[in-house]
């Protein structure tokens, strides 16, 4: 019997093992880290992948809030940061850095979009570029041990998902639909490709067979959300693939139990 053959005979068992109250996260589900240059998608497939859990009615944590200014913050914030001096932005990114390390290791189905590669590339690049919002002379290098200690916690479910687009693409999205506070320019484009791609296969996920590669140039975002779905199936758990068997109505729906078993209703 094939991986996919006991995955489709055995899927209501594994959904029943997933929404028991006595689930793990050895079971449970899928942790993203999706990296790449600003345009390429990133925000999209974290929101698109938020909605496809949220609908099969399963928590998510998501946190898209790497890239200066924090997009969480009001706009007041947000103005007042990029504003803020370099040693303090260096200070506070380092703190979240480390931060969402235990994030990671502690919240199943995790969304992290950015996190530590895009600093050092944005930080390296632009960090003496006075219009950037970026900040100068990032010495800590501490990528390998961010993701040492996730890898030391032994997940079985953490997947790198390097998120590209061409260079035409990059652009025409730049053009029609502008970032408040934009990092990159268009100029720089192939060299910011460059060196993620440098940083991406330095990665200890990416050496480990943690990483999938997507391309969203031509595709709209549910197709990106399709090949991404495809991509990752080798590298999740059966609790992943139980939720991905699960078949859903596409409209809002309730769930019910009747004599123990589980039964979706209209809502």
């Amino acid at each position: 019997m094939t991986f996919f053959h006991f995955r489709d005979r055995y899927k209501d068992t594994l959904w029943n093992v997933v929404h028991s109250h006595q689930f793990n996260s050895e079971v449970f589900l899928m942790r993203c880290i999706f990296v790449g240059i600003e345009y390429a998608g990133k925000s999209t497939l974290v929101d698109l992948l938020t909605n496809y859990y949220r609908h099969r009615k399963l928590m998510v944590h998501v946190d898209d809030h790497f890239t200066i200014p924090d997009s969480t913050l009001s706009p007041e914030s947000r103005a007042a940061y990029v504003n803020f001096p370099d040693d303090v932005k260096e200070r506070m990114q380092r703190m979240q850095l480390q931060y969402h390390v235990e994030v990671i290791k502690n919240y199943p189905n995790t969304m992290i979009a950015g996190w530590h590669i895009e600093e050092l590339v944005y930080s390296s690049f632009y960090g003496d570029d006075p219009d950037s919002t970026y900040y100068s002379k990032y010495h800590i290098n501490a990528q390998r041990g961010y993701e040492t200690q996730v890898i030391e916690a032994r997940l079985p479910d953490v997947v790198m998902i390097h998120v590209d687009a061409s260079d035409e693409a990059i652009v025409e999205r730049m053009e029609t639909d502008p970032h408040e506070y934009q990092i990159i320019k268009k100029a720089d484009i192939p060299e910011l490709k460059r060196l993620f791609q440098e940083e991406i296969d330095r990665s200890l996920f990416a050496q480990k067979g943690r990483k999938i590669v997507l391309d969203t140039t031509e595709k709209t975002p549910s197709e990106s959300l399709d090949e991404l779905l495809l991509l990752s199936e080798p590298l999740v758990t059966f609790g992943e693939l139980a939720v991905r068997a699960m078949e859903v109505p596409d409209a809002d729906y309730e769930v019910r139990y009747e004599n123990g078993v589980r039964k979706i209703v209209p809502a």
